[in-house]
């Protein structure tokens, strides 16, 4: 599972998501309210927070279907033993 940080970054770009509510690995993020500016400052903001850089391999929709995919995409460019 992702770490706290990334969850919170990531609920700031989900307007439909409550606060109170679990945020699921599966659920879709545009369903949640992500489009497509969003994506493009989360995809800044992700690269900020953690130091990575998203190579073109992984700017697609599918990297951003659900928080899930999202997380392991991030956790796969984190230098060994920091996911």
């Amino acid at each position: 599972m992702w770490d706290d940080q990334f969850e919170a970054i990531l609920r700031t770009f989900l307007p439909f998501l409550p606060p109170d509510e679990p945020l699921a690995s599966d659920v879709k993020l545009r369903d949640l309210g992500l489009d497509s500016l969003g994506m493009v400052q989360l995809l800044g903001t992700l690269e900020q927070a953690y130091g990575v850089r998203f190579l073109d391999g992984a700017l697609t929709m599918e990297t951003f279907e659900s928080a899930g995919v999202l997380w392991k995409t991030v956790e796969n460019m984190l230098p060994r033993g920091e996911g």
